[in-house]
């Protein structure tokens, strides 16, 4: 494998990088038998609140509005059902979750006509109870009025089941869309993040076959696909191998430098936390196999799913969630470009270019432009799944149980308070936002005191979970959804007001490149009460020796 440069980045080819990751861990793989999947919605123009649509009954010939969820751009309207699911963020009453990440794929198979990838996601959580009736209807949306998006791909779980579907358009003039479902084997996890990972698909059954010719749809039980993907591929000039040998990801996403190292890359460091196996792919996804080659061989690819090597629990999601690739030779807090302090911030895009040659940093699943991000916990045991939602960089969030019965949202996670361009006291991401900023300025030294604080209040949400259980055990299904909404909205609450107590503190203790003294607590002061002398402390020594010879000396 070609050395990482010290710089930090990587030579590559241009080509476009998108956002948002996705986990998914089946109920058997789960610690307590929930199926999980966790979602970063990463944009610099998306602004961090939570998503909320109440049940709701329509009447006869009512329509639904459908909106560009990436630009506010009308695209057409569809007829309402009698009625809609209650909608907390991306999972609804019925523990329906659904993710996404965007992969784009080839560019003359993209559309504006029909419905975008995010109102499909918030349609089906309005209509739909489980992982599969969610398919059934995006697929079907798609075929009847089209898909106005790039390619995508989604996850689907429900308190028994997960899904991974890749899915893209056929281009301008042509309706509908070519898409794989996979189901995720209940004892296994899988991810996906801005990189189509779906191989082949399964030969049809002669009844699967038959059944096909009035559905367009391949059924094979635990795979699912639309059944013209081969003769479309065909058709566009796109594989002309043998059916056995397509490849959805090869033929709709081929590999390029940046769907490896900014995308594949984020899989790779999930999956790491649960097999002892992983560095092997290390070649594929710095995509140094991929140049070794020039670009025709990308290396072994990584599974799309496989079995942990111990059970996954919600909070340790959480903690993946936070993944800067420490540890490993992708950490983005190492190296020249990080900075005295490590600091995971870059400036710029991904890409830079350098006397005709084309950089890029590494991107981890934990990043400053990231809206909001959650871990979806469906339990088929309990009355309500928990939504754990927090808002900006997950490496400094918190997250907060939002319940998926509740009635009603916080303030401080409502749309319209605040914007990208008007300050909120009240915002939960202007809160958060300014920590984060804080800490970036000397990552090393404050994101631990941001930790502090980070596990405090997920450690105290962890365990009054039970106590809650059981409370609402006892209760009528109105009396539980009053107790789970007040208490939702009461944590999220102080959570915000505790993130802003905290940037006072750490405005105060690290302004103007002090450290001001604090013991217990408290700033220190003299014995006439003043304020002590604060620490002045200086850059650490590998930063000094690179600026020494700029700087003056004796």
């Amino acid at each position: 494998m070609k050395k990482i440069l010290s710089l930090g980045v990587f030579l590559a080819a241009w080509t476009t990088v998108l956002a948002c990751t996705n986990f998914l861990v089946g109920k058997d793989a789960s610690v307590d038998g929930s199926t999980m999947i966790s979602y970063a919605a990463d944009s610099y123009s998306f602004y961090g609140y939570l998503h909320f649509s109440p049940a709701a009954d329509h009447l006869n010939g009512t329509m639904r509005e459908v909106i560009n969820w990436d630009n506010g751009k009308p695209l057409c309207s569809i007829p309402q059902v009698a009625h809609t699911y209650n909608v907390v963020g991306n999972t609804n009453e019925h523990q329906l979750t659904i993710g996404e990440t965007t992969w784009g794929g080839l560019e003359q198979l993209w559309d504006t006509i029909g419905i975008d990838y995010g109102s499909l996601i918030y349609i089906a959580l309005e209509r739909c109870k489980t992982a599969r009736e969610a398919i059934d209807c995006i697929t079907s949306l798609v075929k009847e009025y089209g898909y106005a998006s790039e390619g995508e791909s989604f996850s689907f779980g429900d308190s028994n089941e997960v899904w991974i579907m890749d899915i893209i358009g056929k281009g301008p003039g042509e309706k509908g869309a070519v898409w794989v479902a996979t189901r995720i084997p209940d004892d296994c996890i899988a991810a996906h993040a801005n990189q189509a990972r779906t191989q082949g698909v399964p030969a049809p059954t002669k009844a699967a076959a038959k059944k096909a010719k009035k559905t367009g749809i391949i059924d094979m039980g635990d795979i699912i696909y639309s059944a013209d993907i081969i003769d479309f591929a065909r058709k566009k000039g796109l594989f002309s191998g043998k059916d056995s040998e397509f490849s959805f990801q090869k033929t709709f996403n081929p590999y390029d430098f940046s769907g490896l190292l900014a995308c594949e890359a984020r899989v790779w460091s999930f999956y790491r936390h649960f097999s002892d196996d992983m560095d092997r792919y290390l070649p594929f996804v710095t995509g140094q196999t991929y140049l070794a080659t020039g670009g025709k061989d990308a290396g072994e690819a990584m599974p799309l799913y496989f079995k942990p090597n111990h059970k996954v629990s919600a909070q340790e999601l959480k903690n993946c969630m936070r993944d800067q690739y420490e540890g490993t030779p992708l950490d983005i807090t190492k190296g020249a470009a990080a900075g005295p302090w490590g600091s995971k911030l870059r400036y710029g895009s991904l890409k830079f270019e350098l006397d005709s040659v084309a950089y890029w940093y590494q991107r981890p699943t934990a990043t400053q432009q990231t809206a909001w991000s959650f871990v979806s916990q469906m339990r088929g045991d309990k009355p309500a799944g928990i939504f754990w939602f927090g808002v900006d960089d997950a490496a400094t969030n918190v997250y907060v149980p939002m319940y998926s019965c509740i009635t009603e949202i916080p303030e401080c996670f409502r749309k319209g308070n605040g914007d990208l361009y008007t300050y909120s006291p009240t915002s939960a991401w202007w809160a958060f936002n300014l920590v984060a900023n804080k800490a970036y300025e000397k990552y090393e030294r404050i994101l631990p005191e941001i930790r502090v604080p980070q596990a405090m209040w997920e450690e105290r949400f962890n365990a009054q979970v039970e106590a809650l259980d059981r409370e609402v055990a006892m209760l009528s299904e109105a009396d539980a959804r009053k107790l789970l909404t007040g208490y939702s909205c009461k944590q999220a609450q102080d959570v915000v007001q505790d993130w802003k107590d905290l940037y006072i503190y750490l405005i105060t203790k690290y302004i103007d490149g002090q450290e001001r003294k604090v013991e217990n607590g408290q700033f220190l002061r003299n014995a006439y009460g003043q304020p002590e002398m604060p620490n002045r402390p200086a850059y650490p020594e590998p930063f000094l020796r690179t600026i020494a010879p700029e700087v003056l000396h004796e």
